[in-house]
């Protein structure tokens, strides 16, 4: 039960929503291809097990086959002797005195052994000392160092073996006339493994026939290894007093050099050291790290094959033994690179390079069966899990610290913001930006995972899309603060930086766009709308802030005017109030026409114009008596104040659209009570009947009595009935002038 509730949860985890059953298909291959890697990782390990399970038997029964047959000679050269003592009355005389012949014959050897062998060490050192300085040199006394030191060596086991029945002084002795060789057979073992690590250098430095000798020394102190074993196994298998006799049995003391198992052990070392040492040279860094493997991995495994397979016996099988090595070594170096957690761009060269090694190996033949586990164990795909997790850590961190310091120096306003090379404003932070998500978008380019470039542009969309509310909340509390706030809590500057981050959208609104064409052509059909979709809500984002920016600078205008404007149709209008706006608004859009990007120009300047109709209509409106003909008189003028400003921002033919709701106002209030309802169909044919707004117009004018403006309205309604006057499909400027009730008209204004 508890399995089946195990492997439920483990589904359970990719199948979280009905939607995700649409990836059923691609989880089943998923599980075939690890249960078929697994399967076939099985089969040769239980091949390779057989395989040595099979050589071992076969050994074992060669083994008991030599060790009875030695033992059969054992037992007849035992009773040939006992034999031949019984037919010989002096054979015990005999025997005794060739035993003393042996030992004068071998103490007059060992003396002079002895006497000698400081000399022969002396020069064996020096010998050694020369070679061990150039190992991946000739190495040309290897064979004779060895031949010395293996004949000391036999020597020293020898006089050792016989001083077991010695007094501890004399052993001591010994031991301490042996320690110069017993140092120089330690220095030799070094060499030879020094010369196990270099075999590849060696060959490429034209010595393959060092590897050679090496090799055969190998060999060779393999089979005295042998030997020792046999002989130390005859030991516990035959009666002492017959092994006695044999005095080879005894002196044999040999050390298991055991040179075959060191050498190939040391191989797989320097392999191993090899690529610590490569990861070290480039500090960790898994780009360069993988950068380079092509510069020697493969040219390696070229030169071990041709070059170093055939200065081993077959049956080092050490083409595949460098193979599996290597193989396994990388796998291990990518793991600790990866349990270092790289960089994203780092995680994508070593996913693209696992596709390499693949292909490349299979280029050079190598069997699959060298090459288990696979690298990352088969699952590669987890450095683009990796990779996508990691980028989307790094853009919330990068975004946030950018963020954080935008909207600090945007807050306080310590100083003004920066200003590019054609004068207009900007922040720093919006460069940065963009730069950090192109170098995403590129590494992800270069993984050619379609996917992957899908999920950068859609986490870059995220982050930006935080970025677009952040600055509209900030400018939203900023100008909330700046126009409701007290003075003393006021920080200038604030029109400046919001030309500086309207600046900002309309260029990051262009890397977006141009972000999208380069795109277009490098992806597959299957992510070329999803990532068009989402670059365009990127760019609709940052359209959205710059709008949000220009009807900012147009509040703040407004707001410096604001004591004026509750002046419009007072009685100090009738004397002129339009110069001093005008001046205003000119100060402020001579700023902005330096600052300000040309295409936000002229949205502010579109967005100007809609804010004065707006303004003045809707003051307008709140008017309770129209002085009849000062009014319509005053009207014109500011008319054409007004259009004479807007002139030097506009083409004169495109203002007259806006001021046209002005001059139709002005139609009704200059009307005869018998003609009105004429100028109001005039009016009404294009902004509606905005009933309302009319009859404020007709009872404000000090023109019309009761009787005249009820009259002049009776006959602006029958117009509307029989006309069957509607408001327009689309909606107009009137549509922002707010009607205030009879009683609030004679209320302040605030």
């Amino acid at each position: 039960m508890s399995v089946q509730l195990s492997a439920a949860q483990a589904v359970a985890e990719y199948f979280q929503s009905p939607d995700d059953l649409q990836k059923l298909s691609d989880f089943r291959q998923k599980l075939e291809k690890e249960k078929a890697s697994i399967d076939a990782k099985l089969k040769n390990g239980v091949k390779d097990q057989l395989d040595s399970v099979r050589d071992g038997v076969r050994q074992l029964f060669t083994t008991r086959t030599n060790l009875q047959s030695i033992k059969d000679e054992m037992i007849s050269l035992d009773k040939m002797g006992k034999d031949t003592s019984g037919q010989i009355k002096t054979f015990d005389q005999i025997a005794e005195v060739s035993k003393v012949h042996r030992n004068f014959a071998q103490t007059e050897e060992m003396v002079n052994n002895l006497l000698d062998m400081d000399e022969k060490i002396g020069n064996l050192e020096y010998m050694l000392d020369t070679d061990s300085r150039e190992p991946q040199g000739p190495n040309e006394h290897l064979l004779e160092l060895h031949y010395q030191i293996n004949q000391l060596e036999a020597f020293r086991n020898e006089v050792m073996h016989m001083a077991k029945t010695c007094s501890p002084e004399v052993r001591s002795t010994l031991q301490q006339y042996f320690a110069r060789l017993n140092r120089l057979i330690e220095s030799f073992d070094a060499y030879i493994g020094t010369l196990a690590k270099n075999i590849l250098p060696l060959v490429r430095g034209g010595h393959a026939s060092v590897v050679v000798k090496l090799i055969k020394i190998a060999e060779m102190e393999g089979r005295e290894d042998e030997k020792a074993t046999a002989i130390r196994l005859l030991k516990r298998t035959a009666k002492m007093d017959s092994a006695s006799k044999f005095r080879s049995l005894q002196a044999n003391a040999r050390i298991l050099k055991l040179y075959r198992q060191k050498i190939m052990q040391t191989i797989r070392e320097s392999i191993r050291e090899t690529f610590e040492l490569r990861l070290n040279d480039v500090g960790g860094d898994a780009i360069a790290f993988v950068e380079t493997l092509d510069e020697w991995i493969f040219d390696d495994l070229s030169w071990i094959e041709i070059y170093v397979a055939p200065c081993f016996p077959k049956d080092y099988d050490i083409y595949p033994m460098y193979i599996k090595t290597y193989h396994k070594e990388l796998d291990e170096t990518f793991k600790r690179i990866r349990d270092a957690l790289p960089t994203a761009a780092g995680l994508l060269a070593m996913h693209a390079w696992v596709k390499t090694y693949k292909k490349k190996m299979k280029e050079l033949e190598v069997p699959e069966e060298y090459l288990e586990p696979p690298l990352m164990g088969g699952k590669e795909q987890d450095l683009i899990d990796d990779y996508s997790r990691l980028i989307v850590q790094k853009l919330d961190e990068w975004t946030g610290n950018l963020m954080k310091t935008e909207l600090e120096d945007f807050s306080t306003r310590r100083g003004p913001p920066q200003m590019d090379a054609d004068g207009l404003y900007g922040m720093s932070g919006t460069v940065i930006l963009w730069k950090i998500i192109n170098e995403q978008v590129d590494a992800a380019t270069e993984s050619n995972q379609g996917a992957v470039l899908a999920r950068i542009v859609a986490e870059s969309n995220r982050v930006i899309k935080a970025t677009h509310i952040q600055w509209m909340t900030l400018i939203e509390a900023e100008l909330k603060k700046t126009t409701e706030g007290k003075p003393e809590d006021i920080v200038e500057g604030l029109s400046e930086f919001v030309v500086a981050v309207a600046n900002d959208q309309i260029r990051c609104a262009d890397f977006a766009e141009e972000l999208s064409v380069r795109l277009e052509p490098l992806v597959s059909t299957k992510y070329k709308a999803t990532i068009a979709e989402q670059l365009n809500e990127v760019i609709d984002g940052y359209l959205d802030v710059a709008k949000k920016c220009t009807q900012t600078l147009i509040e703040l205008m407004f707001h410096d005017l604001r004591v004026v404007l509750k002046q419009f149709f007072t009685p100090p209008w009738y004397d002129g109030i339009m110069a001093p706006i005008v001046e205003t608004l000119r100060d402020y859009m001579d700023d902005y026409r330096a600052t300000l990007n040309p295409s936000l120009l002229d949205l502010l300047i579109e967005d100007l114009l809609e804010k004065l109709m707006t303004t003045y209509l809707n003051a307008f409106a709140r008017a309770s008596k129209l002085r009849i003909p000062a009014a319509p008189d005053r009207m014109k003028d500011d008319v054409a104040e007004l259009f004479q400003f807007l002139s030097s921002l506009r083409p004169p033919e495109e203002l007259e659209a806006y001021f046209d709701v002005i001059e139709r106002v002005l139609e009704m209030l200059t009307s005869s009570r018998n003609l009105i309802f004429l100028s109001f169909f005039h009016f009404a044919q294009r902004y509606g009947p905005n009933l309302a707004f009319v009859e404020n117009l007709i009872r404000a004018r000090d023109d019309f009595d009761r009787s005249a403006a009820n009259e002049a309205m009776e006959a602006i309604k029958k117009k509307i009935k029989d006309e069957n006057i509607t408001d327009p499909p689309e909606p107009t400027v009137m549509k922002k002038v707010i009607i205030q009730s009879s009683l609030s008209r004679f209320l302040p204004i605030k």
